[in-house]
């Protein structure tokens, strides 16, 4: 059986082990999990920058000791210049995955971070002020300015992506400074970034939307080919809303509301929740999460986008038992449904914290593409986001380019209350996988009663695509029982054999606080993550 580490004082995981360190710090200091999850995100914003960003989207979500339940939606709009008219002028039929006219939405991480700080403040009444903002970025910016070794997996991307990215606006001056890409234990610096985080504190973290840093960051995405305007950047603001949720047996389940896949991801958990399965990793239980995924991404992929442009309420439909009852009923136990059907892929970092008191923090913080659109600001070091490539070029339908239109995201950070008093935060990147891993690692910790590590690094599935490749198969880690393998395919899946332990998967992690204060973490040993706990 595999160690699950345990703490009672504070808890920290992350896909990076320095990043992890970095958050832990900040609570042995005395911060909340809100700030050190801003440190961790921080600090990833530098190590491991062909995940994540500050030219990235992030969501929050809290679970406050009180039994209170937010979200921060940190997710920039498309800008006041993308329109169709744009992209047909240029000759393009789809919004190119790279480049300038891929970095097309306002980034969103830093405005997260600035709600996300708000609302400890507020919270924390006894305390005078919080941790400096300078206290939190203070590991960011010393990997940034000194470097940081590259790891297996950032330099495995940076090769296969090279041929790609090279000639990116502003790419290959801090990634392929050589000439070359990154190899393993090269030292990565980032000379412009520390500066920006530099200015970050000096100046705080609105000047990244309305301050003279946002006049750089313009100037810079107007050189590279990109919409974004001063203008767009001083229009956005994160915004604090509710949670979806939707009760299953012994808990209720949290996630983000739209843009995101959130309903999508509830949606699996509330129905696999009404279906036989009585073993951990049977075929029961693989194959009625399969087909519970193929129900939820279905309504996900007709209903969910920006909500200010949706017909539907997603938390409706997790209510409706109605509705629920239908989607039950199209999930056949012994038969796989026909597949595909329309997939979204992505590259983002999931964190999350506990702390003493019991504030939980599930985060995720994304790029969308590895390096995003590969675009390196020269000024401040950005790597920007290529979310809005998602976006079709069309006048109608869904996650059609508009102008000041939030594009559909695949991020989701997870959260759960447990009747027995349990709160556990979880999640992964991953992209279309999101959903279907989080749906594995909760069923066999929540439902099976697996150990929590044993839980995240045991084999997993994914259905459909991710990392960008067009798939429609159910792809699975070779170290499942042959037998279970070969009822799938006779159930009609169309199975594909993957590595052992493949990033494909996603990298995972969680985090269950007990009712006495202990705190059980896992990492994902698919990433370069730790667990750093005190």
């Amino acid at each position: 059986m595999l160690h699950t580490p345990r703490s009672t004082r504070g808890m920290v995981t992350s896909p990076h082990h320095l990043a992890s360190q970095a958050g832990l710090d900040v609570l042995k200091e005395g911060g909340s999990a809100i700030e050190a999850v801003v440190a961790t995100a921080a600090a990833l914003a530098v190590v491991y920058p062909h995940m994540t960003s500050i030219g990235g989207d992030a969501f929050w979500l809290i679970c406050w000791p009180d039994g209170r339940v937010e979200t921060i939606d940190a997710c920039g709009a498309a800008a006041s210049g993308a329109d169709l008219t744009l992209y047909r002028s240029a000759g393009h039929k789809s919004v190119p995955w790279r480049g300038g006219l891929a970095a097309n939405t306002v980034a969103g991480t830093v405005s997260g971070w600035q709600a996300a700080l708000q609302r400890a403040a507020q919270y924390n009444t006894q305390k005078k002020q919080l941790v400096p903002t300078s206290r939190l970025l203070r590991d960011a910016i010393w990997y940034a300015e000194h470097g940081v070794p590259v790891t297996t997996g950032g330099a495995e991307i940076a090769a296969a992506k090279s041929a790609e990215l090279k000639d990116v606006f502003g790419y290959s001056a801090i990634y392929e400074p050589d000439g070359r890409p990154l190899r393993v234990n090269d030292i990565l610096k980032n000379q412009a970034l520390a500066k920006t985080l530099r200015r970050l504190v000096t100046d705080g973290f609105q000047s990244f939307y309305t301050g003279s840093l946002a006049y750089d960051i313009a100037a810079d995405l107007t050189q590279a080919g990109s919409p974004v305007t001063f203008h767009d950047l001083a229009r956005h603001e994160a915004a604090v809303r509710p949670p979806l949720s939707v009760k299953i047996n012994d808990a209720t389940l949290y996630n983000m509301a739209p843009p995101t896949q959130g309903v999508a991801s509830l949606l699996i958990l509330a129905l696999f929740d009404r279906l036989q399965a009585e073993n951990c990793d049977s075929f029961e239980h693989i194959h009625g999460l399969v087909e519970a995924t193929k129900q939820a991404f279905r309504f996900r992929d007709t209903h969910v986008g920006d909500p200010a442009l949706m017909s539907v309420e997603a938390q409706d439909c997790l209510d409706d038992e109605q509705q629920l009852a239908t989607m039950l009923k199209n999930i056949d136990q012994h038969k796989a449904a026909p597949w595909p059907y329309p997939s979204q892929a992505g590259d983002t970092v999931w964190m999350g914290a506990v702390d003493a008191d019991g504030v939980a923090v599930s985060m995720i913080q994304s790029t969308y593409f590895e390096f995003g659109s590969g675009v390196v600001l020269p000024q401040t070091g950005i790597v920007w986001q290529n979310r809005g490539a998602s976006f079709q070029l069309k006048e109608e339908g869904w996650n059609v380019l508009r102008p000041g239109r939030k594009p559909f995201h695949t991020l989701n950070p997870a959260a759960a209350r447990f009747s027995d008093g349990r709160v556990m935060v979880y999640g992964t990147m991953g992209g279309e996988g999101q959903p279907q891993t989080q749906a594995a690692l909760f069923s066999r910790y929540a439902r099976y009663g697996m150990g929590l590590q044993e839980a995240i690094t045991a084999p997993r599935w994914l259905l459909g695509r991710t990392w960008g490749q067009e798939s429609v198969t159910l792809k699975y880690e070779d170290r499942f029982q042959a037998d279970v393998i070969a009822q799938l395919g006779a159930a009609g899946h169309a199975i594909e054999r993957v590595a052992p332990f493949t990033s494909m998967m996603g990298h995972a992690g969680a985090i269950v606080r007990h009712s006495n204060g202990v705190l059980e973490g896992a990492t994902d040993p698919r990433s370069d993550g730790v667990v750093a706990a005190w």
